[in-house]
């Protein structure tokens, strides 16, 4: 047998052990192997989704991960993105039952973005707003900040607290890194949701563009009250780090 025969047949037997043992093994030793390995990847969901964890006994939430290492086909051997892999698995493979939450996809990337700005490498180009004006430049949103909007209250859920039913009007959130690197949640209004989002669709927009859309874009509203909020806004924003200014517009 080659040597990636062989590779394949012990993969084969470690995700799913009913499966014929690889030639040269016993049962005993690949029990042992397969049993490190379910461990590993056991420990890094948990830990990336703490609060969906806690939500299941421990031997219903043993199950769905086991049903994840057995079926899902990962895209990637890095360990650090075995996060990923989970919330696509529960997005595109997993069929929830009664013993699953309604909201338990949207809980789920919420925990996944925290760990998501967590390993997010800031763009070299994209600079902190410090003494320039916002109106003097291209602005853009970092690249370790997410928007992102949910129809259940993620970030209140606990076992205490489990929602029933999605809040008649979604929530936005931007999760985001500061600067002393601690990822903080921010819960928007939606015009702040809106801007930001425009933001992340463009390379660089000047504050005046972004009046202009949102002059064009709201146009029930006194263009001056926008031009006015949208700059507190922006400022606050900046502040914080989510809004930077890219690197070769500075004068």
């Amino acid at each position: 047998m080659a040597f990636s025969e062989i590779q394949r047949s012990f993969i084969d037997y470690i995700c799913d052990p009913s499966r014929p043992l690889p030639e040269g093994t016993d049962e005993r030793r690949m029990s042992v192997y397969r049993e490190l390995f379910f461990n590993n990847v056991n420990g890094f969901v948990s830990n990336a989704f703490p609060v969906l964890c806690s939500l299941y006994s421990e031997q219903a939430w043993r199950k769905i991960v086991q049903q994840f290492f057995v079926s899902h086909d990962c895209q990637t051997p890095l360990f650090i993105e075995i996060a990923q892999e989970f919330l696509l698995f529960l997005q595109h493979e997993y069929q929830a039952d009664d013993n699953d939450p309604d909201f338990m996809l949207e809980l789920a990337h919420y925990e996944w973005l925290e760990l998501n700005v967590v390993t997010e490498r800031d763009n070299p180009l994209h600079v902190m707003i410090t003494d320039q004006a916002i109106d003097c430049g291209q602005l853009v949103l970092s690249d370790s900040a997410q928007i992102a909007q949910y129809h259940y209250e993620v970030h209140r859920i606990s076992p205490e607290y489990q929602p029933c039913s999605p809040q008649a009007q979604p929530s936005f959130f931007c999760v985001y890194r500061d600067a002393e690197e601690e990822v903080c949640f921010l819960q928007l209004n939606p015009l702040s949701a809106q801007v930001l989002a425009y933001l992340a669709e463009h390379q660089g927009v000047s504050y005046q563009q972004l009046v202009e859309w949102l002059t064009a874009t709201f146009v029930e509203m006194d263009p001056q009250i926008l031009a006015q909020g949208s700059m507190q806004m922006l400022q606050d924003m900046a502040g914080k780090g989510i809004v930077r200014m890219t690197k070769f517009s500075q004068g």
